[in-house]
């Protein structure tokens, strides 16, 4: 069913990837997709795809600035409108990715999750998930982890649809995206450290 529903929307979706693609080459950053390693089930990993919205700008020292500062106009746009996200269909394709579960998390979190949390890795990550349609920015990390271990232990057909059905209109009416699109998500080791 995810391979299914991922080539109907990849399909259907088709003009729209490759306009964002050719608008992307042709912009200051000039590359189409931003690759990254993360945990899929049982934390291994794959490279997951997504459509570039940062450019590579560099202090005096040759370190990256802040995600912030780097978050280019069409890169807000598109994260805004969630069509950033399109690219992981071609990892629904792979087997990497489920159309609902989880979201897939950086590599370096890894150490940082309680036994309970690193549940959410017992099944396929997902595009979105149940803690993307109650609340997704808006939330605490560790209200995030509790309904990703929920979502596992009720996980099934009719509650997919449901998370699936709930997406497309919070991506309609960009709810629970962040009110400022330039803005980024507290890393998760820095907002332990900060408790700590």
């Amino acid at each position: 069913m995810d391979k299914f529903l991922a080539i109907v929307l990849l399909i259907v979706l088709s003009p729209v990837f490759l306009l964002i693609a050719f608008a992307l080459k042709i912009s200051p950053v000039k590359a189409v997709f931003f690759v990254h390693q993360r945990p899929g089930k049982n934390n291994k990993p794959f490279h997951l795809y997504k459509f570039k919205t940062m450019n590579e700008k560099r202090d005096s020292h040759g370190k990256l600035l802040p995600n912030m500062q780097r978050i280019t106009p069409l890169g807000a746009f598109l994260r805004k409108t969630s069509l950033d996200e399109i690219p992981q269909l071609l990892n629904v394709l792979l087997g990497e990715l489920s159309l609902v579960g989880p979201r897939p998390l950086e590599m370096r979190y890894l150490p940082y999750y309680t036994k309970e949390q690193s549940r959410r890795h017992e099944v396929r990550p997902g595009i979105t998930g149940w803690a993307q349609i109650n609340g997704r920015n808006n939330l605490s990390w560790e209200k995030k982890f509790k309904l990703d271990v929920w979502y596992v232990e009720n996980i099934s057909f009719m509650l997919d649809m449901k998370i699936l059905l709930l997406t497309f209109k919070k991506v309609f009416v960009s709810e629970g995206v962040n009110a400022n699109p330039t803005a980024t998500v507290e890393p998760l080791d820095v907002y332990l450290n900060k408790k700590s």
